[in-house]
């Protein structure tokens, strides 16, 4: 498992398995949000296995598939919503994690400098870069 944390409450990751909830856990993450849609993966690592894990350990577990070069803002007010109602840390994980980045990116829009939603997510690889236009158009709408 390779975990990356964005900030203090935030991390991202590739895809999990079940096996790695219990370090999850022992982590201190209290909620894991799949960005991965089923699709792209198979049955045992899906969302309905990951979460009988997660739920398993007494975590929450909150699924909001993003489909790379189709993010919605269902997905970035989802990822918002998913990190406001979370009691303690929270890991997201997707394929390599750079989804899991870009939504939490776009969802704090206005709470933190755009500069520093793209330069956090650049320490691991995570190309932000793209998104500064809507960053910004997020930030100024009071996103």
């Amino acid at each position: 498992m390779d975990i990356r944390h964005l900030t203090d409450t935030y991390a991202v990751s590739p895809q999990i398995a079940p096996h790695d909830v219990a370090a999850i856990a022992e982590a201190g993450f209290t909620t894991v949000i799949c960005n991965r849609p089923d699709g792209e993966i198979p049955p045992e690592v899906q969302a309905d296995a990951i979460r009988q894990a997660v739920e398993g350990a007494g975590l929450r577990f909150v699924v909001n598939p993003v489909v790379g070069g189709a993010i919605t803002m269902d997905n970035v007010t989802a990822q918002g919503a998913a990190l406001s109602g979370s009691t303690g840390p929270v890991l997201a994980y997707c394929a390599s994690g750079n989804r899991s980045s870009i939504v939490w990116a776009l969802s704090q829009a206005g709470q933190r400098p755009t500069d520093e939603l793209i330069a956090i997510p650049a320490k691991y690889g995570y190309a932000l870069e793209p998104f500064r236009p809507t960053l910004e158009e997020l930030a100024k709408d009071g996103a």
